[in-house]
């Protein structure tokens, strides 16, 4: 059986053109794991761990490049060891690069997958640097770091359309999508506010 992953790290990247390869490459909609979390949190990613419970001997995994399959060169191998000892092939589809289970190792292509892993894991750990750098270059220049705060108006839109939820039938996901305030703010500051008025 044919079977995709597909990752982005963030919401506002796109998964289509993954989709589409995958497609491509004969994988099925209803084959395809797809998850928009970061390649370096191994733990968070509940579709690759989805994927790696749902493989079988005989089953070929496609995924469109390298570092969407992971960002660190450890996890990189740990996986595609794991599949190839269950008896699972996997293609990266970009980088024009197969790992049959049941094929001996190719040294130079163990070598290319590894370079290609170091420089997924090389290009990661230098944009956390900048990142790191410019958020203290900002914080040194007086500058505030952080979501920025929601207008009054709203958090007072949101939690009037909290405490009539059940009514309008709306999950607090659909709220927080609606008015643009996080769900963690609309739970605290309905705390806030049910705290007022046992107060008063």
């Amino acid at each position: 059986m044919k079977l995709g992953y597909a990752r982005v790290s963030t919401i506002g990247q796109d998964l289509e053109t993954q989709i589409e390869r995958l497609e491509s490459a004969g994988v099925e909609k209803d084959q395809l794991f797809i998850e928009k979390v970061t390649g370096i949190k191994m733990a968070a990613r509940e579709q690759i761990k989805a994927l790696l419970k749902h493989a079988r001997s005989g089953d070929h995994i496609y995924v469109t490049k390298i570092d969407r399959l992971a960002r660190s060169i450890l996890d990189l191998n740990k996986i595609v060891s794991e599949l190839l000892e269950k008896g699972i092939s996997i293609t990266f589809i970009d980088h024009n690069m197969t790992f049959k289970a049941d094929a001996k190792d190719d040294p130079f292509q163990m070598l290319l997958f590894n370079t290609l892993g170091s420089f997924t894991q090389f290009e990661r750990d230098m944009i956390v640097s900048r990142t790191g750098e410019g958020r203290k270059r900002a914080m040194n220049n007086g500058k505030k770091m952080g979501r920025k705060a929601q207008p009054d108006q709203n958090i007072k839109q949101a939690i009037k359309l909290f405490e009539a939820r059940e009514e309008k039938r709306m999950t607090i996901s659909d709220i927080s999508k609606l008015t643009g305030v996080p769900r963690s703010t609309i739970y605290a500051e309905y705390k806030k506010l049910k705290n007022q008025m046992i107060k008063t």
